[in-house]
C-alpha cells in the first residue's frame, strides 16, 4: 500500500508537477491535494518570506489532516521592481484579480524598462510539516528575464512572460517563455522542480521509505 502525502494545494498543474517528480524517483507516494481531504480553512498567508508562508500552510495541512505535508510559496522578483512582486505574487493586482491582471499590471509598471534591464527570477520554497513535529523547507530559483507580451499557454502565472536562462537555444532560434514550454522541459530547469526535488531525501526520511 502506498504511502499517502498531502499536498496542500488546489493547483492541478503543481500536483501533476510534484506527481511527475514522485514517479521518477521510484517511490510509492500517493499525493493527494486539498480537493481530495476534508476541507478546512485555508490559513492567511501573513509572512513576508517565501519559506514562512510554506511552512503556515504545511502546518495547516498536517494540522487538519494528520497527514504529512508539502506547501509550497513562490513567486517573481523583477530587478526594475526592487525583487517585487515577491511573496505577493498571486495578489500583486489585489485579490480579487486574476493571474492576467497581475501579469498585465507588471508589464504596465515595467513597459519603459530596456531589455537588458528586464531581469527577473522565479523562487519557490517548499516546506514540509509532520505529524511528529519534524519540519524542513528547501528553495530554487530559475533565473531570467521578461518579455514584452506574453506568449504560449502551457503555464500559469506569470509563465506567459518569462524568458528563462537555463534553456538551450541553437543559432537564431527565438527562446521560449516557460508557458510554451512542455511540462518535461519546465520542470527539468523550474524553480518549484528545483525545490521539490531538494526536498525528496527530507520526505523520504521522514516517511522511512527506502529509495529504489
Amino acid at each position: 500500500m502506498s504511502t499517502k502525502v498531502l499536498l496542500a494545494t488546489n493547483n492541478a498543474k503543481k500536483l501533476r508537477e510534484l506527481r511527475r517528480i514522485v514517479a521518477e524517483q521510484g517511490l510509492d507516494i500517493e499525493i493527494l491535494s486539498l480537493r481530495d481531504v476534508e476541507s478546512y480553512p485555508e490559513p492567511a498567508e501573513t509572512e513576508w518570506s517565501f519559506e514562512g508562508n510554506a511552512l503556515i500552510k504545511a502546518r495547516a495541512g498536517v494540522a487538519h489532516t494528520g497527514l504529512v505535508t508539502l506547501a509550497d510559496d513562490s513567486g517573481l522578483c523583477v530587478d526594475a521592481l526592487n525583487q517585487m512582486p515577491g511573496v505577493r505574487s498571486s495578489r500583486w493586482a489585489g485579490p480579487d484579480h486574476d493571474d492576467q491582471a497581475n501579469l498585465d499590471l507588471v508589464l504596465r509598471q515595467i513597459d519603459d524598462v530596456d531589455e537588458p534591464l528586464r531581469g527577473a527570477r522565479f523562487v519557490a520554497v517548499v516546506a514540509l510539516a509532520a505529524p511528529d513535529g519534524r519540519e524542513a523547507t528547501t528553495r530554487g530559483e530559475m533565473g531570467g528575464r521578461l518579455t514584452n507580451a506574453p506568449r504560449g499557454a502551457n503555464g500559469f502565472g506569470y509563465d506567459p512572460i518569462f524568458l528563462a536562462d537555463d534553456q538551450t537555444v541553437a543559432p537564431g532560434v527565438q527562446p521560449l517563455t516557460t508557458a510554451e514550454m512542455s511540462a518535461e522541459q519546465k520542470d527539468a530547469i523550474s524553480h518549484r522542480g528545483r525545490a521539490l526535488r531538494a526536498m525528496i531525501p527530507e520526505l523520504v526520511k521522514v516517511l522511512g521509505l527506502e529509495v529504489s
